[in-house]
């Protein structure tokens, strides 16, 4: 099987549904970066529609966690206030849920429940990506697999993640780490991006819709 692998939405529902129509699920696993939330206008609908994926496609779809649902749960959690969230895009978010405290309550432990990686023995699937850190899969690890900036450490597979828009609007390879960085800038208004790949980690297709005025504007 094929995998459909989509960068950082960010509250860019229409631009996701656009995207989506790309999508083929008879023949590809859906792998969404993480960062549905936060910047753009449409949170919970981006959200919702990312549940109502994952409960009519339970086996062909997988939503990582980004550090922005990171931030956002430990804000709403035993463990907050999270000290930049609410200037990170956490803000808005809040406003847009709160009309909708049912809403919220039902997509928080959804997020909470998201993988920090998908892999299989050619890919690396991942929000931030690996680097020489230690406990590079900590949550909190600044240099982590939510957090990092800047080059990854190679790690044998071909690592693809979002969180670090790229400065054109376009998937930027590192070939010296085997790393495709698919965040395009959704929240941005440059394009939100899918690459198709087969099971073995060849780049068979770049998709890239550009941005929904009415998600940001």
């Amino acid at each position: 099987m094929n995998l459909f692998v989509v960068g950082d939405v960010h509250g860019c529902y229409y631009t996701f549904k656009e995207l989506l129509r790309h999508w083929q699920p008879a023949t590809e696993l859906f792998v969404q970066t993480g960062d549905l939330v936060d910047r753009g206008r449409y949170v919970p609908e981006a959200v919702a529609l990312a549940v109502d994926l994952s409960r009519r496609y339970p086996t062909q779809t997988v939503f990582l966690k980004g550090n922005h649902e990171a931030m956002m749960l430990q804000h709403l959690g035993p463990a907050g206030p999270h000290p930049g969230w609410l200037r990170w895009g956490g803000r808005s978010t809040l406003q847009q849920y709160r009309s909708r405290p049912a809403l919220l309550a039902e997509h928080l432990p959804w997020l909470a429940s998201r993988l920090l990686f998908w892999e299989n023995d050619a890919l690396f699937i991942s929000h931030a990506g690996l680097a020489d850190t230690p406990e590079p899969l900590h949550e909190t690890n600044p240099d982590g697999v939510l957090w990092r900036r800047g080059p990854l450490r190679p790690v044998g597979k071909r690592q693809i993640i979002g969180h670090t828009p790229t400065a054109d609007g376009k998937p930027l390879f590192d070939a010296a780490t085997d790393a495709l960085y698919i965040d395009t800038g959704a929240y941005l208004g440059r394009g939100l991006t899918a690459v198709r790949l087969s099971s073995a980690g060849q780049l068979l297709e770049t998709l890239t819709v550009p941005t929904r005025r009415r998600d940001i504007a």
